[in-house]
């Protein structure tokens, strides 16, 4: 079966929603395609305890602010229930369950046929909003050496404390989520952090003091940490490979809790156990591999080069030079700091709609009728 419509928008968590938006408020075309079964699901499936480091003022997606009080630092279900309450208020074209096996040229027609298996769509554009940092878990190779007897999960995997079982813990990768997840698992486990110290932010996320900073630390991360400034340029490529400075837990909090704090690397198996750079051995009972993700774009087969060596997307605020009608949102650090966080992704959204809305329409097409600002 296939089907045309005008703009393909591949993924549906809160980049992909807010590219809908703007596009609906243009009256285009578009379908949103997504893997999960409901809109909500890649936050539901994160660790129980997981809370969004901006407090809900910071929080809302365009056209809707997150409800709830202000200065109160939303869950990861409560997150999930807002998209989807954003999505239906909208009315946003969604179809769930739909994955997307391949992007390809359209044998010289100008625009791209995207392949989700039994179904097959043409588009003039397509957006491509499949998430901050990538899709696919990275975890070092060397840990298939690892001595089966010890328990592994990634970050993705973990929900709770108690699918660790009893005996020390190796938490690996220090960055906030790193860090949330070895304080957590302090309570009942003796648990190591290991990794390179990312920094951390001046004064506590939730304490008097950065209330009243953070208004300053949002307009730096939308306006100064950008590619449009010196120091933006810096941080990006540290952002991208290292991960942020810890927000909610910090380093007093780590030891306070009990905390061993290593800053080697893991960097290999000596007898079935993790060592560390300097050769100590570790001898633990679980792992929890903090290492974030790498960019999966396998499935985005076309002649023009479309990623760098590093594997991210070449392109300019969302805009592939390479390749007219195919953009990319909702990456860490796309065009700023504030690119990675929920109420960042709507400034993304809006210039690849507004870009995208410029080019020339080659398929009739319905207009849609524009969303009424609320």
């Amino acid at each position: 079966m296939e089907q045309h419509i005008e703009t393909i928008v591949v993924g549906g968590g809160q980049a992909g929603l807010s590219v809908g938006y703007h596009l609906k408020r243009r009256n285009r075309p578009f379908l949103i395609l997504d893997d999960r079964a409901r809109t909500g699901d890649n936050w539901r499936r994160h660790w129980d305890t997981l809370r969004l480091y901006s407090p809900a003022r910071y929080d809302g997606l365009p056209g809707m602010r997150f409800p709830g009080p202000g200065g109160a630092f939303p869950t990861k279900d409560e997150v999930a229930d807002y998209l989807e309450s954003y999505a239906a208020r909208f009315e946003l074209p969604i179809e769930h369950d739909v994955r997307v096996e391949s992007l390809t040229s359209g044998n010289g027609t100008g625009g791209y046929v995207v392949d989700c298996g039994e179904r097959r769509f043409t588009a003039d554009n397509v957006v491509v909003a499949t998430g901050t940092f990538g899709t696919r878990s990275h975890i070092p190779e060397f840990s298939t050496e690892l001595d089966p007897a010890i328990a592994q999960l990634h970050s993705t995997q973990y929900l709770r404390p108690d699918q660790l079982p009893p005996g020390p813990v190796l938490v690996v990768g220090a960055s906030h989520s790193g860090a949330d997840i070895a304080i957590e698992a302090a309570r009942d486990h003796h648990t190591i952090l290991a990794g390179r110290g990312t920094g951390q932010l001046p004064v506590p996320l939730e304490s008097r003091r950065a209330r009243t900073a953070l208004p300053v630390l949002w307009f730096l991360a939308q306006h100064v940490f950008t590619l449009r400034t010196p120091i933006g340029r810096k941080m990006r490529p540290e952002i991208r490979t290292h991960g942020g400075p810890l927000l909610r837990v910090r380093a007093g909090d780590l030891e306070a809790a009990g905390v061993e704090r290593v800053t080697e690397r893991v960097a290999g198996v000596r007898d079935g156990k993790p060592v560390l750079d300097g050769g100590r051995v570790l001898d633990v009972a679980s792992i929890v591999w903090c290492t974030g993700f790498r960019q999966d774009y396998g499935w985005i087969r076309l002649p023009a080069t479309v990623l760098g060596d590093d594997g991210w997307p070449l392109e300019e605020r969302g805009v592939v030079p390479s390749s007219p009608g195919l953009y990319f949102t909702g990456l860490a650090f796309q065009s700023a700091f504030s690119s990675m966080l929920v109420g960042g992704a709507g400034a993304d959204a809006e210039h690849v709609a507004r870009h995208l809305s410029d080019r020339p329409v080659t398929a009739a097409r319905t207009p849609r009728p524009s969303v009424r600002e609320r």
